[in-house]
């Protein structure tokens, strides 16, 4: 793995090119340089730089892989706004994306796509793109002029995939990324989805050995148990493995049991999530990502012949897959970490198929792995079929067909693992600084479905499942007249509401439209029921227009607002100095409560944060709750920064003990000289009476807190947590 210096904390800004208010260019971005480091983060982590399609709100559509963003403000400003982060010693980090690019509308204003469309295999970038020439009669099929024959970005027919296994693509996608990196404009990389390439490790050989001292991350999502390939020379995630520890860690698992009873009884929803999973992945595989699936059948029976359910069985086995994909590269042998996904993956099918393809099935299996002479499109294409249909199927569909708690289904969650365990996170800590130190962590992204404040007031619901059982009843009937909704979505609506609290008839149409639509059991995105559509946007509506109802509504949210805002502070510190690189999405150092996108993408007010900042930093109490998270982000970041050492991989992550009655209640740890402690399940400790006697284990001394600069000698927590229900201790004598 690549081993840079690496950044005390970051802070991710997306970019917007177009022409309306919500443009957010390279010259906005620069201005935000001295609040940036007035906050306390070393780096600006930023959204695709690159020249995307006409139009473009996110740039991971890129276009042009030689030119910088006109729209967001082409060279001449990146430079500046490079140099105005310099000037206020920040970094940048760009993210890279080398899966996939644009096909514009018209595709002739692609270079590169306009040479492969007049000339087919002939044109000099032929080689660029994964296409199927004889499905297309020896042309590329474009979108709208047929069946597309090329591998897309999942089910997105206007994204063509990269070739970036052949060195000659690779390098004329990156010219221009290494002429920034070289150039000291640049310092560390993100890569956009890298289980979209055929050699995930071998792509990222190259890239560490083009740009060495980079600070590089992948946005690999794990599942479960699974870790980042050790053989990957790259810092880590960009942190979704650690967004769910943390979020587990504040959810109470005495709730599960109460919460399965009343989501199965309103709505007829199984108890488990295991086999909505499995439907939403074979939804996948024979619906919108057919054509992926058609092409690896194809080449499956170049290989083996058409034998009898040869389809059925492939089908299976990518259902039944446990996580994103295997890494299998062709002419190696497969590494103990894919043969354990493959046979995993073929116990699950095997349960699902008649003892006569019992057979068939060890074949593939053998095949995936590159034994029996397997070709090696059907090894690399295998994994690169499995990867879309994780996204497509479990995250875009499932996810959103089963929501017994929403808060769980998070990009890389598990929703049938209901809470993580003090001892669990702390043994993910322990593995984190040993394996993986320079990994990022995260609370929010642009493609999180909740922000993390919306998922603290989920998150609550587990400490209190009869208040909710009791409200989410008795607002089911209120209107009188039933709902349109399907259960399921139903049920979610709900829990929207409470995350979002209040949210606005245009927010809630938005959400509510991409819910029913990624289902895709009522209505879907291609051929969407408008009547079905209407009835529920309708029935949204008149809850958002009833006194009565709105009021027990926002009732609720009121009781449940105090144990929210100890969950999301509790939260916040802990992925702030827990092993790894946090980083703070844009505007989340203030509270906020922000859906799937593009509500999470709206436009951030700085000058609201910037003047808050301004008077903490005079020495002012906090007024507010969003003062009091800009105080725990800033204070929190600033001690990173002005401690390395304490927070790098020598700082270790040493579990501290709490002793008392209340002491399932703090969660603690040691990193370096500096002490975390929050609060855990704020709704029990209320019940208990508070933490009583409850005291941290910690070696004797006068120990300060860097958030309120309180200083502390008896250890008690009630006391050391009288002003904010989290701490950061640090020893008196510290500067």
């Amino acid at each position: 793995m690549s081993d840079p210096a690496f950044p005390s904390g970051t802070y991710r800004l997306q970019l917007r090119g177009t022409s309306d208010p919500q443009r957010f260019g390279f010259h906005e971005a620069a201005a935000l340089a001295p609040y940036l480091a007035a906050l306390g983060v070393s780096h600006v982590y930023l959204s695709p730089v690159l020249q995307a399609a006409p139009g473009s709100t996110h740039g991971y559509d890129v276009l042009d892989h030689d030119r910088l963003s006109d729209e967001l403000g082409g060279p001449d400003a990146f430079r500046a706004m490079v140099a105005r982060f310099r000037a206020c010693d920040l970094r940048v980090i760009v993210d890279v994306v080398p899966n996939h690019m644009a096909i514009p509308d018209p595709p002739e204003l692609s270079r590169p796509l306009a040479s492969v469309l007049e000339h087919g295999p002939g044109s000099p970038y032929a080689r660029w793109f994964d296409v199927e020439w004889e499905a297309g009669g020896g042309r590329l099929v474009p979108p709208g002029r047929g069946t597309p024959n090329y591998r897309r970005f999942f089910d997105i027919s206007g994204l063509i995939g990269l070739r970036q296994e052949d060195p000659e693509v690779f390098e004329a996608t990156h010219r221009l990324l290494f002429e920034l990196y070289d150039a000291g404009l640049v310092d560390g990389l993100r890569v956009d989805h890298p289980d979209g390439l055929a050699d995930p490790r071998g792509y990222l050989d190259r890239l560490a050995d083009r740009c060495p001292g980079a600070w590089i991350l992948v946005e690999k999502i794990t599942t479960g148990e699974e870790e980042l390939p050790a053989d990957w020379r790259c810092a880590g995630t960009t942190g979704y493995d650690a967004l769910g520890m943390v979020g587990g860690l504040f959810v109470d698992p005495d709730g599960e049991k109460p919460l399965t009873e009343t989501y199965t009884g309103l709505t007829g929803g199984p108890p488990a999530f295991a086999d909505v999973e499995y439907q939403g992945r074979r939804y996948a595989a024979e619906h919108g990502l057919r054509p992926e699936t058609d092409r690896l059948l194809r080449v499956l029976r170049g290989a083996v012949g058409d034998g009898d359910g040869l389809e059925r069985v492939l089908v299976e086995l990518l259902a039944a897959m446990p996580v994103y994909r295997a890494y299998v590269v062709p002419g190696e042998e497969a590494p103990p970490q894919a043969v354990a996904v493959l046979e995993e993956a073929a116990r699950r099918a095997r349960a699902r198929l008649p003892e006569d393809l019992h057979g068939e099935l060890d074949r593939v299996v053998r095949l995936a792995l590159g034994r029996d002479g397997a070709p090696a499109e059907f090894v690399v294409r295998f994994q690169q079929t499995a990867a879309p249909l994780a996204a497509k199927g479990v995250e875009d569909t499932a996810f959103y067909r089963w929501n017994r708690m929403a808060v769980l289904n998070e990009v890389g969650g598990d929703p049938d693992r209901f809470a993580v365990s003090p001892d669990d996170f702390h043994a993910y800590c322990a593995r984190t600084v040993r394996d993986r130190p320079g990994t990022m962590t995260a609370l929010s992204t642009h493609d999180t479905k909740r922000q993390e404040d919306a998922r603290a007031r989920l998150a609550v619901l587990a400490e209190l499942p009869q208040a909710w059982a009791e409200n989410v009843e008795r607002w089911h009937t209120a209107l009188g007249d039933g709902s349109p909704m399907e259960p399921d979505l139903e049920y979610l609506f709900w829990q929207t509401l409470v995350a979002a609290w209040p949210i606005t008839p245009e927010r809630l149409d938005e959400f509510l439209t991409k819910a029913m639509r990624e289902a895709k059991t009522a209505t879907n995105w291609l051929d969407p029921d408008e009547r079905y559509e209407r009835d529920v946007l309708g029935f949204a509506r008149r809850v958002l227009e009833s006194d009565a109802l709105a009021g027990r509504i926002a009732r609720f949210v009121t009781l449940l607002e105090p144990y929210a805002r100890t969950v999301s502070l509790g939260q916040k510190i802990v992925q702030l100095t827990m092993p790894g690189v946090p980083d703070v999405y844009q505007g989340c150092e203030l509270f906020g409560h922000s859906l799937v996108d593009p509500d999470n993408r709206r436009p951030v007010d700085y000058g609201r944060r910037r003047s808050r900042l301004t008077r903490l930093d005079s020495g002012r109490e906090p007024a507010d709750a969003d003062d009091a998270k800009l105080l725990v982000t800033s204070r929190t970041l600033r001690l990173r920064r002005d401690h390395p050492d304490w927070y790098g991989p020598d700082g270790g992550h040493t579990p501290v003990t709490a002793t008392g009655p209340a002491a399932a209640h703090a969660v603690a740890f040691r990193r370096g000289r500096a002490v975390t402690l929050a609060t855990r399940l704020p709704v029990g400790l209320e019940r208990r009476g508070g933490w009583a006697d409850t005291r941290l284990d910690l070696d004797g001394g006068v120990w300060r807190d860097a958030l309120t600069g309180a200083v502390h000698q008896e250890l008690k927590i009630a006391d050391v947590l009288a002003g904010l229900p989290v701490a950061l201790l640090v020893p008196e004598e510290t500067s």
